[in-house]
């Protein structure tokens, strides 16, 4: 199964509470912090909602 890094490039501070709680759900804590997640439609779905806030690479 293809991988995707998500990292967040943008602080939550004045977001909607929707998506900090994605950006939290995703394992992102601090700017510059990066996760490993599966390609699956949800992760994509959760990555659509804060797309503003972080960069995506596949591996």
């Amino acid at each position: 199964m293809k991988q995707i890094k998500v990292t967040l490039v943008k602080s939550t501070i004045s977001c909607l509470e929707k998506q900090k709680k994605n950006v939290e759900a995703l394992g992102l804590r601090k700017i510059g912090s990066s996760k490993v997640h599966n390609d699956t439609p949800v992760i994509r779905g959760m990555i659509n909602v804060v797309s503003h806030l972080v960069r995506v690479e596949e591996i």
